[in-house]
Parts: C-alpha cells; structure tokens; sequence
C-alpha cells in the first residue's frame, strides 16, 4: 500500500495546472449509456473513481476508451443491467447508472453504494423520483432492483437538496414520456455541467443553473462533444496549499466563476487574489489570518473543501470556528491533525479550532478522499517528517497531487 512522505515546504510557487472535474466527469461519463451513439468528452482527469466507473460500464457491455484525457463512450451493445456490489462498494457515484440504465432500457439492478464513510447519504429521493415516473423498485439483498416499461413525465419536488439526486433523475427524465419538472434541485456547477451536456446529446432541458428543471423528454439523444468543467475543489486545494505555505502560485485552466465562496474566504485570510481569464494567482505575504467558516450547498461554502480550509485555520493566529452542515461524520481528519499538534475542540458540528505558532510531522491514516487532502496540507507546514498512510483515498479524487506539488517546490514523495 502506497504512503506518502513529506518534509515542511514554505513559500510554494510556480503554476499548477487544475484538471477535469471529478464531480463532473462521473455523471456526464453515466449519460453515455443513454445512447447508442458514441459520447466524445474531453479534459477528464485519470483518477481512480473514473477507472472504476469504466470498470463498471465495461461490465455492462459499453465501450470505452480513455488516453490524454479524452474519452469516447459507445453504449450500443449493452447486454446487461447489473451493477454488482463488488464495483459500487468502492464509489458511491456508481448510483448515478440506475437512471440511465432504467430509462433507456426499463430495467436495473444496482447495488446500494459505497464510497467515503463520511455519513449518512440516503439514496431515498432517487427511488422516490423514480417511483413518481412509474417504476416499480425493490430493495433486494442490497440491491435496487427497478423496473419500468416506459418512464412518464411528472413533477417531483425533492424534499432536501441532493447532488446525485438531482442528476440521476435529470438523465431519466431525459428519456421519459412527457414532461417532468424536478424542483428544489442542486445547483452544483457539476449538475450544470451534466444538463448542458445532454442538451448538447439532443435533451430538451429549461431552467438550468436554477433550482427548477423542467425536462421535455425525447425518444433518444444521438452522439455529441463535450468538455468537462474544471475541478473546483482541487483549485481551492492548491489555493490552501499557497496560503498556508505564504507562497505564490497561480492556476491554470480553472472556471473562477464557480470559485467565489473559496476566495472570498481566503481574501479575508489576508490572501491577495488576482484573477485573469481562466488563470487565478494567490500569494500570501504572511501568517493567515482566522476565518469562521459554514458549509451549505452551492455557491455557499463547499462541504469538500471544509478539511482543507480547517488546516489553515490550525496555523492561523486566533480562535475560530467550522460548521459542518452537510455530513454529519466529516470530522475524522480532525484526530489526525490533533496528533500533529493541531488544537480543536468538537461539540456537536461545530469546530472550535485555536491556532498554534506551527504542527509538527506524524505517522497520520488518511479516513476519506478530502481528509487526505487535508493531511497532505498540514504536513507541507509541520515540522519535520510526515507520514500518510491509506492514500489509495487521495488517488480517487486528485490527479498527479504529488508530482504537482514537487513543481511547485513541495518536498512529498510516494513510496510502497
């Protein structure tokens, strides 16, 4: 098993390239199935949620070919209906096939999913959206078995809000008959990123970027080009990464539109921000300021960036708080960075965290994809040595972190 070691880097510079959006890239790689013809995407990150997702379609019959991230996915010869158990354990967004699968071909069996063990994501919404479009669905032996002869327009108001919720009945709707009006929707930049890639497949879609969707269903989508959205997260991450550090670096290839609460809250950490294009420089000339953060869906603060940013409150002068509305079990970096030196009190879902003058190095186990970013962080300003076991997280969610990071002056290395 890979870990990876890292000795106290200050002052980070240089450029870092940001890849595809994992987030995004998962859904819109699930919308291949809808067709018969090939989907084109490009700017998709290799990672290894992407090579289980293939892993899974490919099981189900669908080709796909991947190389310098463009990818061609052909659904034309699928001969089988079942997502086992031994792929989606290891990536909840293996959901994301139960709506394609079951509106184009009237049936799934998909097995409960998997994934980061950072609480409870219930997959209720999806079964009850589905059932409102008139599938008959059953929980057998871990599995969601569904069945529909013909999917029908309806008007489905999802009671809280859900990312994969939202998509997985965004990609059936595409294929019912009739019209369906999905409200309270998400308003992720990855969800848009999905409905602008079906209309580009021949999806009739109204009110996308809102939270009402309304989709006038076709008889079938044909072949289409899409580009992946840049990876948001990873941008903030690399944003962490320069604040804490007091370094100087400048991102590449990244929409800053769908960046605003991640470098609003670092300008108020004292980071100066220039944006030009799809570039975004930061430089921090001295020890970041606290900053209290909350997270809530989009645009507010992103619950995945919440163990990054808490990292650098752990080195900032003061005391200051994170609020943790989404999951209710995210705060397991929190007993990593404590045996760092890290000083932070939970109560509730809330994070009291007291900054101290540094962290010092530590053998640390990564528990998610994000902690593991987080712990990646705090060891580029602890002193000494740290070691991160587990980073088999890491690799499902950021392409190349460390070969990035040594460009940028990080002295990390991988060894197994």
């Amino acid at each position: 098993m890979d870990k990876l070691i890292i000795k106290k880097s200050m002052n980070l510079s240089g450029e870092v390239m940001i890849s595809g959006a994992k987030n995004a890239a998962l859904p819109i790689i699930c919308a291949g199935i809808l067709t018969k013809n090939t989907l084109k995407l490009t700017n998709v990150p290799h990672l290894k949620d992407i090579q289980t997702l293939m892993a899974l379609l490919q099981q189900l019959g669908v080709t796909v070919k991947f190389s310098n991230s463009q990818m061609e996915i052909t659904a034309d010869n699928i001969h089988n209906t079942v997502a086992p158990y031994e792929l989606v354990k290891q990536m909840r967004a293996s959901i994301l096939v139960l709506g394609p699968l079951l509106a184009r071909f009237g049936e799934a069996k998909v097995s409960l999913p998997g994934g980061c063990a950072i609480g409870a994501r219930p997959v209720d919404i999806h079964i009850r959206g589905l059932e409102a479009m008139g599938a008959e669905i059953k929980i057998e032996h871990g599995y969601i078995v569904a069945k529909a002869h013909k999917l029908k327009g309806a008007k489905i108001t999802m009671e809280t809000v859900t990312v994969t919720g939202t998509e997985n009945l965004l990609m059936a709707a595409s294929l019912a008959d009739g019209v369906t009006i999905l409200e309270n929707c998400a308003l992720e930049p990855e969800v848009t990123d999905l409905a602008n890639c079906l209309v580009s497949m021949g999806a009739k879609i109204d009110g996308i970027g809102t939270g009402t969707l309304t989709i006038h269903g076709v008889l079938e989508l044909h072949e289409a080009h899409h580009e992946i959205i840049s990876d948001r997260i990873e941008a903030g991450t690399y944003m962490i990464a320069a604040a804490i550090t007091q370094g100087n670096v400048t991102l590449k290839n990244l929409n800053t539109n769908i960046m605003g609460s991640v470098i609003d809250s670092l300008k108020l950490s004292g980071a100066e921000i220039k944006l030009d294009g799809t570039n975004l420089n930061i430089q921090m000339r001295n020890k970041p300021h606290h900053v209290n953060v909350s997270t809530a869906p989009y645009p507010d603060f992103p619950t995945d960036m919440q163990a990054q940013y808490m990292v650098l409150n752990t080195i900032a002068e003061g005391i200051s708080t994170i609020t943790e509305n989404i999951f209710e079990n995210r705060y397991m970096h929190v007993s990593e960075l404590v045996r760092m030196g890290a000083k932070i009190n939970i109560n509730g879902n809330v994070a009291t965290i007291t900054g101290v003058p540094y962290l010092t190095g530590a053998k640390v186990m990564a528990t998610d994809l994000r902690a593991s970013a987080s712990l990646v962080l705090a060891g580029l300003v602890a002193n000494g040595e740290t070691l991160i076991d587990r980073i088999y997280h890491l690799d499902r969610g950021y392409e190349n972190m460390e070969a990035k990071l040594i460009k940028l002056g990080a002295n990390i290395s991988r060894v197994t």
